[in-house]
């Protein structure tokens, strides 16, 4: 009985400590929530339809790229590859923190997936990285908030869309990518961090210009896996551990 009751105390500590962590993340994708229900509205959403779609993909690129494409006549297959496409980065985050929670029970390991977010792969792979297990609590407490709150701030969007004034003038859609070069940097010792950087900003650079926005995204990402993979451990300079 009592190790049960510590154990439950400890669930709730990583919880609340998981919530913590999530809300510059609730904070930094508010403007983006709602500017998604708004445009969902605009492009001829219900204010269910808008609050549906963001329940079910909970991806905001890929939500962005799909309400442009349901009023274009495109084929649904092609709409699903797109979307696909959009968000291939998360196949290779789901491969890398599957390891992590390879440990939890099959239907919380769904749950996990289906939560991932950029910054939620980044914090706990920072976290496992730290020597520290990856728990379902403390990783719930992380994902839930946001998935909770982009929900709600798209069906707000999708109300009181023409309410919402333009997030660019203000400057808040810079939050995010504030956010993002925050943990990009707390990865900073690791070995070859500075080329893998340098070569996914270049090829994203390359790829926006080319290609366009979000693809740019997966190519900068695949760019950068790729010299890590070409790259020894030792070529930053930084010995492999045995």
């Amino acid at each position: 009985m009592v190790s049960d009751a510590i154990s439950e105390n400890g669930a709730k500590s990583d919880f609340w400590q998981g919530v913590r962590l999530s809300m510059p993340v609730v904070v930094a994708s508010a403007p983006f929530g709602v500017l998604f229900g708004a445009l969902a509205v605009d492009n001829g959403f219900s204010v269910f339809e808008a609050f549906l779609m963001s329940a079910m993909i909970f991806g905001g690129a890929s939500q962005m790229v799909g309400i442009e494409l349901f009023g274009q006549h495109v084929a649904p297959w092609l709409i699903v590859l797109s979307i696909f496409a959009v968000n291939f980065r998360h196949v290779l985050y789901s491969a890398g923190i599957g390891r992590r929670i390879a440990h939890w029970p099959v239907v919380s390991q769904a749950l996990g997936f289906f939560i991932l977010t950029d910054p939620q792969f980044a914090v706990a792979e920072a976290r496992a990285q730290s020597g520290e297990t990856v728990g379902f609590a403390w990783y719930l407490g992380l994902g839930l908030p946001v998935y909770v709150f982009w929900v709600i701030e798209s069906a707000l969007g999708a109300v009181f869309g023409k309410l919402v004034p333009d997030t660019h003038a203000l400057g808040i859609d810079f939050l995010l990518p504030i956010y993002f070069l925050g943990l990009v940097m707390g990865f900073r010792k690791r070995p070859l961090w500075l080329p893998v950087v340098v070569a996914s900003a270049c090829a994203s650079i390359v790829a926006y210009k080319m290609v366009g926005s979000p693809w740019h995204v997966s190519i900068g990402a695949i760019a950068g896996m790729l010299l890590a993979v070409i790259l020894p451990p030792h070529h930053s300079g930084v010995k492999a551990r045995p």
